[in-house]
């Protein structure tokens, strides 16, 4: 790293340990990272008190579930219509007579949470729509657990301009290990970060080969349990771009010294090299709830927070350089993230739109980069890339960033049903003609 102010995530500051619990927030509690946290936190009550809980609103009996096993102040739905089975829920859980947690809700409800009196809020939302509690935290000097990797993506400007050194604590697992790896050394000694990827469930295939892959192939990951979305930008190795923005923002590292190296057993995490050519790698087997645990945590660990390798066995660790042409997202990801401003957004929307189209079967899985390419490069010739610029601090509004997303979604939606339509008349096109009659 340079000489410059510390980063977004620095592990060399000296965080207050604070004494006693600490009181977190967890946004997106019904996900795949809430789940966890709170699992985390039932099995330390003498390190973690959850104090609100916030979700979308389509889970309430585990929504209500939880309140009551983490005795929560507050619980916030993002949707407004979900109040009255929230309410059944809730009144199933809590006994006669006693007080249920104060519901929350609207667009606005984990926003609100995620500015209120507690140590940590873990911000465990899936999508863009977590950039505005990302904010609200630190603006309200929380401590973040960043599991939101969208926060930095599509708002990375914003965050910089509100967040204080070190204020950031990475949950995704290749930043928590990027983090502990960082650790060991100075700023002035790193020379590389080596972000792994799984490969996903089509390592080794060509760009051909994933012609005809379906939604159900795709979200067979071979390592990882996750939401459909975030499984889909595994497959896509999507997510591998998006961290590679999010490493660049949160450690003020270069894009050129950012590298992709694929690792399908997902035991190494991510690795730091240094300056005197040593390499350090953080491994476990796959879990995130040690990555969650150091989100909570830090600067303490958390005995036992996820399952250790049994050295007695044998096992083999594979790494393989990463094929660019079947699976070109880290490279738009690269440019757009040197470009800036609201590129990164706008990859990130038309990204979302088209894995929801690829899902429901009206876009091919190789159409899904292609549609996003377009989207991107329509962006900057029509739009220019001039509100925002990441390297230079140069103003970025959440209008502006929710301005370019609307756009993004729009095009992608339109550029996506035009390619079905494409499909569909080449696939009638070479039928015979008695099937055409």
């Amino acid at each position: 790293m340079s000489d410059s102010p510390a980063p977004l995530a620095d592990p060399h500051i000296a965080f207050d340990p604070t004494e006693g619990r600490r009181d977190i927030v967890v946004l997106g509690s019904t996900g795949s990272i809430g789940t966890q946290a709170i699992d985390l936190v039932l099995r330390n009550p003498d390190r973690f008190r959850v104090t609100a809980l916030s979700a979308a609103g389509g889970r309430p009996a585990l929504l209500a579930e939880q309140a009551r096993k983490l005795r929560v102040r507050t619980v916030a739905v993002a949707r407004e219509d979900a109040v009255p089975a929230l309410r059944e829920a809730l009144g199933a859980q809590y006994g006669t007579g006693e007080p249920l947690p104060e519901i929350l809700a609207g667009p606005d409800a984990a926003t609100e949470l995620a500015g209120s009196d507690c140590h940590t809020v873990l911000n465990g939302i899936t999508g863009s729509i977590g950039l505005a509690p990302t904010l609200a935290a630190l603006t309200a000097g929380r401590t973040l657990a960043l599991a939101n990797k969208e926060s930095l993506i599509v708002g990375g400007p914003l965050v910089k301009a509100v967040a204080e050194p070190g204020q950031i604590i990475p949950v995704d697992s290749e930043h928590a290990a990027l983090f502990q790896a960082l650790a060991a050394g100075t700023r002035a000694d790193v020379r590389k970060l080596v972000v792994t990827a799984s490969g996903g469930p089509f390592r080794g295939r060509t760009r051909a080969e994933l012609a005809g892959v379906t939604p159900r192939d795709a979200l067979a990951h071979p390592t990882w349990a996750m939401g459909p979305v975030i499984t889909i930008n595994s497959a896509t190795l999507v997510n591998k771009g998006l961290e590679v923005i999010e490493a660049h923002l949160l450690y003020d590292i270069p894009f050129e010294r950012i590298e992709v190296v694929v690792h399908p057993q997902s035991y190494v995490h991510s690795m730091v090299e240094f300056s005197d050519g040593s390499t350090l790698a953080q491994a476990t087997p796959p879990d995130m709830r040690g990555p969650i645990a150091i989100g909570l945590g830090w600067p303490g660990r958390v005995p036992d927070a996820a399952p250790a390798f049994d050295w007695t066995k044998a096992s083999t660790w594979e790494f393989f350089p990463l094929d660019t042409e079947a699976f070109p997202s880290v490279g738009l990801a690269r440019q757009v993230g040197a470009l800036g401003g609201t590129a990164p957004a706008v990859f990130n929307a038309a990204n979302e739109e088209c894995v929801d189209a690829f899902l429901a079967g009206r876009l091919p899985f190789n159409g899904i980069m292609d549609t996003v390419t377009e989207v991107v490069a329509e962006h900057g010739t029509v739009h220019g890339v001039v509100r925002g610029d990441s390297r230079t601090g140069t103003s970025l509004t959440l209008a502006d960033v929710l301005e370019a997303e609307t756009w993004a979604r729009a095009r992608a939606r339109e550029k996506a049903a035009a390619l079905a339509d494409k499909l569909a008349d080449t696939i009638g096109e070479e039928q015979p003609a008695e099937a055409r009659a």
